[in-house]
């Protein structure tokens, strides 16, 4: 489904500079809302939906020791939607009792907080079910961060049932040039830091082939050879800048933090409606170096990307 005028205005475009760099790139949030409810909210859940009606390996996990994050994570993020988006949303509290009202999806629940039994499934899957953000809750312990919950339907090749369990460092092994740099030691240490009710987010990006958010290692057969596909007259449309979002937020009981990770698809027809946009992409592309480039999937198609956005700068350019 294509972005609307309002859509491309809202993008979360990722560059502030003309080149690439790694950095640990956190603001605060101040003023908005944890979680996206925009024009895509519908079909997303649909999509996840879908996925999920798969099963659940590779998508959802909760390690026992989670059921207090868990709870924390429904609590948070009902409290979020009802906030900022009261017309879709509503959370009624008498006591333990809850009563949740979806209308975007038709669905209101009345529940007893803390009995997993009231449910129609786990706190943290009932409630990540109803939002579009992929969701990790990282516990707390030793001195690290552990992924021990999450729900992950729109990943960029990556796998939660591998990495289920590990470390924060551990995750980011593959990462080129980041461990060198220290990246990861400083953004965990950022983390571990981070106060209740002071939320934090950063952007990373790559690049998808069609309008795709499932991007996983498991269905790299379904989409890996659509990399071959781009060609100078087909690129503006196939090929998508691809953004998220993440968020970084303490959990109050389980001291957990919960990174819900919202991803955002853009063409490059889109994209290029906005010529400051189309130059600075154009700029961040020709100088990332070359171990990036492959990592991020891109050496198949990106020369033809950067001749295309060349040329649509330097026609912009005329005008």
């Amino acid at each position: 489904m294509s972005n609307s005028i309002e859509a491309i205005k809202k993008f979360p475009f990722p560059f502030t500079s003309d080149s690439y760099k790694y950095s640990v790139n956190i603001q605060p949030v101040t003023n908005e809302a944890l979680f996206d409810v925009n024009e895509h909210y519908n079909s997303e859940i649909e999509l996840r939906d879908r996925i999920l009606q798969k099963g659940h390996k590779g998508r959802y996990v909760a390690l026992p020791h989670m059921k207090e994050a868990q709870w924390d994570t429904l609590e948070m993020i009902m409290n979020d939607l009802a906030t900022w988006y009261p017309e879709s949303f509503s959370l009624t509290q008498n006591g333990d009792r809850w009563i949740w009202e979806n209308k975007k999806l038709n669905l209101k629940d009345t529940f007893t907080f803390l009995d997993e039994s009231s449910l129609p499934y786990q706190p943290f899957e009932y409630i990540s079910r109803q939002v579009p953000e992929d969701i990790m809750l990282l516990d707390q312990r030793e001195g690290d961060l552990f992924v021990d919950a999450g729900i992950l339907m729109f990943p960029t090749l990556w796998s939660l049932g591998f990495n289920a369990g590990m470390s924060f460092e551990e995750i980011h092994t593959p990462v080129p040039r980041a461990h060198q740099m220290g990246v990861f030691k400083k953004a965990k240490a950022f983390l571990m830091r981070v106060q209740i009710g002071k939320p934090w987010t950063r952007r990373n990006w790559t690049m998808t082939i069609n309008r795709r958010l499932e991007t996983s290692f498991e269905t790299y057969p379904e989409w890996g050879k659509d990399r071959s596909t781009v060609t100078l007259e087909n690129c503006g449309e196939k090929v998508h800048l691809r953004v998220e979002v993440q968020r970084f937020a303490r959990l109050p009981r389980s001291n957990a933090l919960m990174f819900p990770i919202h991803t955002y698809l853009i063409s490059l027809n889109e994209l290029s409606t906005n010529p400051a946009w189309t130059r600075q992409l154009h700029q961040v592309l020709k100088n990332l170096p070359a171990d990036l480039i492959e990592y991020k999937g891109l050496s198949r198609y990106y020369d033809t990307v950067l001749t295309w956005l060349s040329h649509k700068h330097e026609v912009k350019a005329l005008f």
